[in-house]
């Protein structure tokens, strides 16, 4: 992962022994990225501390189908404490200043809360798909469900990002060697198996799973929509929903295709010369979904809106939505009901 010209300094210079700069990349280059996580450790604080400060303050919106957008929240906090934070520290001093154990340390945080969240993504997909599609028939969704869904998160990146921390591959400095993450450049079975491992169970199963549960509901819902050609609130429910589905997937996909695409080139071909910034990219990008995730999942919720407008605006909600018209404990997409005629919910 070096360039040709500076191969001799970059590997005398140890990830923990000094900055990085001039062997690696240009000092400017470390300061960009040390402004670009700066950013995204403001944002990532202020919109998933409000997601947490509003679900607290307003009973309401505890609902078990909003359980998982905590979840995903907490995560989001996680990766921007161990993870976006230390990345702007160490760009800033140009190099792994804490040592190889806060290294280690780092890459297991940020890949464990990562796949939380990145699992949170394609568990509130299945938990729409179970509440709007209805495969189960006459199924309700309650706290127990909603626990389960968000200790699956847990439990699941635990299991699959412990292993480096006993051998099977490991945690070492990736880029410009101011961030942590699996050891993808090594090559040999070890760390490939794991690899290969890990982008099946961490990237293939959850976006399978967004891609089939998210399918299915677009298809229930144009059903209802078809049967409904008059009703003006059904063709507008079934166009907002189509466009958020759409800007989920997209959002997906733009946050991990880069990082899974770049981890499985390298893994399978060792002798592939990239420059360090180009390395760093997938990885310092996969943090921004820290700010972006709750925006589309949360903040596009209007009941979650007009909740968050009110504590902002001390009571008032400038927009004059009215509350009382929202459906407690609804996320984006609500519920396709029967009996009597379906109907589409728009949030």
């Amino acid at each position: 992962m070096h360039s040709p010209s500076n191969k001799s300094a970059y590997e005398a210079l140890g990830p923990f022994d000094g900055p990085q700069w001039p062997h690696i990349a240009p000092r400017s280059t470390f300061m960009m990225i040390a402004v670009l996580m700066g950013i995204v450790v403001f944002l990532a604080f202020i919109v998933n501390g409000l997601v947490i400060v509003v679900t607290i303050r307003y009973k309401k919106l505890r609902s078990p189908l909003n359980y998982i957008l905590v979840n995903l929240s907490v995560a989001n906090l996680l990766v921007t404490i161990f993870g976006s934070s230390v990345s702007f520290f160490n760009n800033v001093i140009g190099y792994f200043k804490l040592g190889k154990t806060m290294c280690e340390f780092e890459g297991f945080m940020v890949s464990l809360t990562g796949i939380v969240g990145l699992w949170s993504l394609a568990i509130l997909a299945f938990e729409r798909y179970l509440v709007i599609c209805k495969p189960m028939g006459d199924f309700r969704f309650q706290q127990r469900h909603a626990v389960l869904g968000c200790a699956f998160t847990w439990v699941w990146s635990f299991i699959w990002t412990c292993p480096p921390l006993f051998g099977w591959c490991s945690y070492v400095p990736e880029g410009l060697r101011t961030s942590c993450g699996p050891n993808w450049y090594s090559g040999g079975s070890n760390n490939n198996s794991y690899i290969m491992a890990l982008f099946t169970t961490c990237f293939i199963m959850p976006l399978s799973t967004i891609i089939f549960s998210y399918s299915n509901l677009l298809m229930a819902l144009r059903a209802v929509a078809a049967q409904q050609k008059d009703s003006e609130t059904t063709q507008r429910a079934e166009r907002e929903v189509t466009r958020m589905v759409i800007a989920m997937v997209l959002a997906f996909l733009i946050c991990w295709c880069p990082y899974a695409a770049f981890a499985m080139v390298v893994a399978s071909n060792k002798d592939i010369v990239i420059e360090p910034t180009l390395a760093s990219m997938p990885s310092y990008f996969s943090k921004t979904a820290t700010v972006y995730n709750p925006v589309i999942y949360v903040f596009m919720n209007k009941q979650f809106r007009n909740c968050l407008m009110s504590i902002l605006c001390c009571g008032r909600n400038p927009f004059g939505d009215d509350e009382s018209s929202t459906v407690s404990g609804r996320t984006d997409v609500t519920s396709v009901s029967e009996g009597g005629g379906n109907k589409v919910t728009p949030a």
